[in-house]
């Protein structure tokens, strides 16, 4: 599991955690079962504090993406199946709403952003692959 701290981020060093590990199981990355990094594995591996560690599990675990069994570890949770389709729409969604309010603040029409994806899309800049 490959995870990055921004130590010069505004966002909480436990909420970069759950966004990660979040976008890891929505991609299939972390797939279901999947072992985790115990909580001073975690905080070792990205020099935090262990109850920062802790924190970002329990976050994970009071949305059903992990779940802790005792003495054996954290794993990724049963639920992150169907959770996986609905957490790509709406990371997605996110960034859509950022596209936008950035296209606003430059003073284009929503009209102008479809133009330029469409644009983009058939002009083979979009990625290859499955979107959505």
């Amino acid at each position: 599991m490959d995870l990055r701290i921004d130590a010069s981020s505004h966002t909480p060093i436990y909420e970069q955690v759950v966004a990660q590990v979040r976008a890891l199981v929505a991609s299939g990355r972390l797939a279901a079962g999947e072992r985790l990094p115990s909580v001073r594995g975690l905080a070792e591996s990205l020099l935090i504090n262990p109850n920062t560690a802790a924190r970002a599990y329990r976050e994970l675990e009071r949305d059903g993406l992990v779940v802790s069994r005792q003495g054996h570890g954290v794993f990724v949770g049963d639920q992150a199946s169907p959770f996986r389709a609905a957490e790509r729409r709406r990371m997605l969604a996110a960034s859509v709403d950022r596209l936008l309010a950035e296209a606003a603040q430059l003073g284009l029409e929503p009209a102008d952003v479809e133009d330029l994806v469409r644009q983009r899309v058939a002009g083979g800049r979009a990625p290859k692959g499955r979107i959505g």
